[in-house]
Order: structure tokens, then C-alpha cells, then sequence
């Protein structure tokens, strides 16, 4: 029996694909949407893979964030090894509050990367260009996104394009063809260039909108379900996660259940005594007014910070307070890129900063749907082929990650 030639990447062995092989991340995909589609035949593809295939759970990383999570999957590792614990966050050291756009806060390669450099044919497709370049980082092979498809040169394929390659124009930010554009290229890919590893990360924006059985969410989860039948029929190994869950975050009058802390901690602690930061804060703000499930609490002055926990853990809605130290240890965080102390909320309730700071004006008609604390830390796990003995073992009796998404792909299946 022939081996499989290993590639290193953070401590972990991945073998060499030995057929097309694609991994989606399907941004917001909560457990909700797998069992019902299921369930109401709107996921015939993902669902007739219970028989043939896998389809599990696995935990996403903490905070449940797009950046955090992509990353940890194209890594293979937690935020203390890669150290992006978030869309957005505070450097403790200068002051400046820093959203995550490109890879300079990366500390460590990616799978892509590696297999990339040992000449593994790799292609990423994003539908949103903020991950771009941590997704593609240092990667050898086709990158761009469905928000910029033309800057890749793809001239060696045969097109001018990223939208000639698809056959349709670049899709508007804030719409479901934004992901639906992303799985299209990837699919064309496998068609044309043939690339060995192919990553495909979506948008949530249907998710944050529609809630699992409405007609919009289901026509959205049908299409990605059809793609995915196009890859399992062009030949590849198909392996999807998601990066977090998502839950409701309103009242039963569709009013947005909300603590507004750092409002709170001024009131009671003084004016200016602490900086909130919402670690799910990006360019896409109208999905969810940078409301979410988790922030971090930085000091700006001296205070009883044990009496300032212990005051937010008796707030409507709050599940969890935890200081730096702890968090750190119970979430693999890195402790220079975190806050004095971190705050969870429940899965109905949205944490914010100050009210003034969060416009939720775009939602529209919609209710509040956000993620970011642990109950959207859920996600499914699913294989297009079935699993080796050993790997259905881990995933019966351990604690499956979305990072180990590669791990089973490349690894894991017969």
C-alpha cells in the first residue's frame, strides 16, 4: 500500500489530495437550517449524505465571528496560534481600535498556503473580500472574491474574468448571489482548471435575515444544496462547516433584545471608565449593527474590576463574565489581542456598546438575527464520503471543532 505524502501545517498532517477535494464554509449556516432543510426536502443533496456520507455537529471557535472562525479552519488551529480573535479589535499597546481586512495580525501560515508550496493545484473563492487576503495568505494559485472578481488573473484559464468565468456580472454586496457567485466560480473552477483544493467561504447574509423554513431561506439553502451535487458529480470530496450559527435576537413585538454596556458602565462606574469592543463589527454593519453575542471590556481608568464584573453578570441577558485570564485558557484566545474582561450573552440577547454606537436602521421590517457568543457556537459538519473507522470514532466520542474540517477531509475519509 502506497503512502499518502503529509503536509505540515501548525502542528497537524494533512495528506495530499488524491482527487478534487472542496471545503465550503457556509457562513451562518446554524444547525436550525441543516435539520429543517432536511427535514423538509429543501437539503436532498446534504441530506441523502447521512447515508453515503457524514453529517454531524462540530463547536466553531469562540467568539463565534466570520474572520475568527474562516480562519481557524484555513489554519487548522485556535486564535492563540493564528491571532484573529475577531472582525475587530483593540490594540491594548496604541489605542487603536482595528478592523481585520488583510493578514497582518496572522501568526501563522495556512493549509492553503502549505499545500500550495508543495504544488497542491489551490483555488479560494470568498464572497466577502475582507477575508481575501488571510484566506489566500501566502497561497500559490487562484484568490478572488465575489465582491472584486475581475482582479484575478485568469487569463491561463481561458478568461479575461472572475464574472467571465462565472458568466454573470459581480453581484450586489448585500445580496444572496454574493455566495451563491462564490459556490458558481467554484464549481466553473472544477470544470475548467481542475484545481486539486478548492476553499469556498459564503455570506450570511441570508441568514441574518430569514430564519430557517421561510421561503427566502429556503430557496437559498435549495441552491447551495445543488451546487453541492454539481461538485460531489464533477468528482470532488466535498466538506462543509460553517463559521458560527445565528439566533433571534428580538422580542416576542420584534423589538431587538439589547444591552447596551459600556451605556451601563458609564452610568454606574463613572463616565469614560471602560471601552466596549464589538469583536463582530466588519464592512457588512447592515447585517446586524455590530450587534452580537460577545465583547470585550477594556479599562481606560482605575477601578474595582471584580465589582464591575460582578455588576454586568446582573444584567438582563448576560450569560457569562469572564476575565482575561480565563477566557484566555477556556477559549484558546490570545491574551495580548483580548480585553480586561469578556462578556457573553444569552442566545436571545445582543450585547453592544453604546446605544449611539450601533444603527440598526437598515434591519428594516426584519428582526435582529446576530451571532458571536456561544449560543451560535453550533455548527454542522458534513462529509461527501463516509468516514474511516478511527475518524467516526473521533466524531462520535470527542469534541469535533470546524477547524478539524480538513483534518477528515483530507485524512478522515475512505
Amino acid at each position: 500500500m502506497t503512502t499518502q505524502p503529509l503536509i505540515e501545517a501548525n502542528g497537524r498532517s494533512y495528506a495530499v489530495p488524491q482527487r478534487p477535494v472542496v471545503v465550503i464554509c457556509l457562513d451562518g449556516f446554524d444547525p436550525e437550517y441543516l435539520a429543517r432543510g432536511i427535514a423538509d426536502g429543501v437539503l436532498r443533496t446534504i441530506g441523502a449524505l447521512r447515508a453515503t456520507g457524514y453529517v454531524g455537529t462540530a463547536l466553531a471557535t469562540v467568539p463565534t465571528t466570520t474572520n475568527t472562525n474562516n480562519t481557524s479552519i484555513v489554519t487548522g488551529a485556535p486564535p492563540a496560534i493564528h491571532g484573529i480573535n475577531g472582525n475587530y479589535y483593540l490594540d491594548a499597546d496604541t489605542g487603536e481600535e482595528i478592523m481585520v481586512t488583510d493578514a497582518r495580525r496572522l501568526r501563522c501560515g495556512t493549509i492553503l498556503g502549505a499545500m500550495s508550496k508543495a504544488g497542491v493545484r489551490t483555488a479560494v473563492v470568498t464572497a466577502k473580500d475582507k477575508l481575501l487576503k488571510v484566506l489566500a495568505y501566502e497561497m500559490d494559485g487562484i484568490a478572488f472574491s465575489s465582491e472584486h472578481p475581475n482582479v484575478a488573473d485568469l487569463t491561463a484559464l481561458g478568461f479575461k474574468s472572475g464574472e467571465e468565468l462565472v458568466g454573470r456580472g459581480r453581484p450586489d454586496q448585500y445580496s444572496a448571489d454574493l455566495s451563491l457567485f462564490a459556490l458558481d466560480a467554484g464549481v466553473r473552477l472544477l470544470e475548467t482548471a481542475k484545481p486539486e483544493l478548492i476553499y469556498l467561504s459564503t455570506s450570511d447574509y441570508v441568514q441574518h435575515k430569514y430564519q430557517p423554513g421561510e421561503a427566502e431561506s429556503n430557496d437559498f439553502h435549495a441552491a447551495v444544496d445543488r451546487r453541492i451535487a454539481r461538485l460531489i458529480e464533477l468528482g470532488a470530496t466535498v466538506a462543509l462547516t460553517a463559521d458560527h450559527g445565528m439566533a433571534d435576537k428580538s422580542d416576542a413585538d420584534g423589538r431587538p433584545n439589547v444591552v447596551y454596556l459600556e451605556d451601563a458602565l458609564n452610568q454606574t462606574f463613572g463616565a469614560g471608565v471602560a471601552r466596549v469592543i464589538c469583536p463582530i463589527a466588519d464592512p457588512f454593519v447592515r447585517h446586524h449593527g455590530a450587534l452580537g453575542g460577545f465583547v470585550r471590556v477594556h479599562l481606560l481608568k482605575p477601578c474595582d474590576i471584580a465589582a464591575m464584573m460582578t455588576f454586568v453578570r446582573s444584567l438582563p441577558g448576560v450569560e457569562l463574565v469572564l476575565d482575561r485570564a480565563t477566557v484566555c485558557e477556556r477559549y484558546q484566545l490570545p491574551p495580548d489581542r483580548e480585553g480586561d474582561f469578556a462578556v457573553f450573552t444569552d442566545r436571545g440577547t445582543a450585547v453592544g456598546a453604546r446605544r449611539e454606537d450601533h444603527d440598526l436602521s437598515a434591519l428594516g421590517d426584519h428582526r435582529l438575527r446576530s451571532h458571536g457568543g456561544l449560543g451560535e457556537q453550533r455548527v454542522p459538519f458534513v462529509l461527501s464520503r463516509p468516514l474511516k473507522r478511527d475518524y467516526r470514532e473521533r466524531a462520535a466520542t470527542g469534541v469535533l471543532r470546524n477547524y478539524d474540517i480538513f483534518d477528515f477531509v483530507l485524512n478522515g475519509v475512505d
